[in-house]
């Protein structure tokens, strides 16, 4: 099975793709292109799988950059091959044939580019990092090597839906203490002390609250889609053992 990548007009003409989990070398339930490293699947597996990758963005294995993800609101800069492994949660260049890389499996995987300046950015924002600001960090950097907000765009990959995404009062008392407004990202679940998050929803209301040009959701849900997409909640639910990573990668 060949690779399926999905893709939007906004960021065109520049190499970029939200890949899903088919045309993958690996099994079980991990089955398909499994991309992280910091799964128990076979490493070499692994590494077949993200050389498939590196030939999909046409640059070598070495020139996939990504970072070593925590949820946290850090965003790095990468000027050179090999650069990978750094602790953030988002990376950004201004070097051609570098593609920068974010690993996902619910979490939203955010590709950003300034074509006119030549930068771009790719963030993993899950609640924690989105509402910690990842994805202003990211345009900050961006600015840094020169690119202009306004000339920036945003597009949110697949990643987990409202219907799918139960939380509990903590979580949204969490939301709430940074501001009220947030309540417009929850509706009520199916137990009085239960509510549904919108997370690419907040996404785009922080991507745009930052004064990015455009901003956008490709409208995948990756718990609804076992067949194309990972899901941590999907796996959870399941009492699987451990679940696979999905790859978004973007370049000059």
């Amino acid at each position: 099975m060949s690779l399926e990548i999905l893709t939007s007009d906004e960021l065109l003409p520049l190499r970029h793709g939200f890949f899903t989990r088919r045309g993958g070398a690996s099994s079980g339930v991990f089955s398909g292109l499994n991309c992280g490293a910091g799964s128990s699947d076979l490493s070499e597996v692994v590494r077949i799988n993200r050389a498939r990758v590196a030939a999909a963005m046409e640059v070598a294995p070495d020139a996939l950059i990504g970072v070593h993800q925590v949820h946290s609101g850090d965003a790095v800069v990468v000027q050179a091959p090999g650069q990978s492994g750094k602790t953030a949660d988002a990376v950004v260049t201004d070097k051609p044939g570098l593609a920068l890389t974010i690993l996902t499996a619910d979490c939203q995987p955010v590709l950003f580019a300034d074509a006119r300046a030549g930068v771009i950015g790719a963030a993993h924002a899950g609640w924690r990092g989105a509402l910690d600001g990842v994805l202003e960090a990211t345009l900050d950097a961006m600015e840094g090597l020169g690119a202009q907000r306004a000339d920036t765009v945003a597009v949110i990959g697949p990643c987990i839906s409202q219907g799918a995404y139960e939380v509990g009062q903590e979580f949204l008392e969490a939301f709430l203490a940074e501001d009220p407004d947030h309540q417009q990202f929850f509706a009520n679940g199916a137990r009085d002390d239960k509510y549904q998050f919108d997370l690419p929803s907040f996404g785009l209301h922080r991507l745009r609250q930052a004064g990015v040009g455009a901003a956008s959701w490709i409208n995948h849900c990756t718990y609804h889609d076992p067949d194309r997409f990972y899901s941590y909640r999907r796996t959870t639910h399941a009492g699987e053992a451990d679940y696979g990573r999905l790859i978004s990668a973007i370049r000059l």
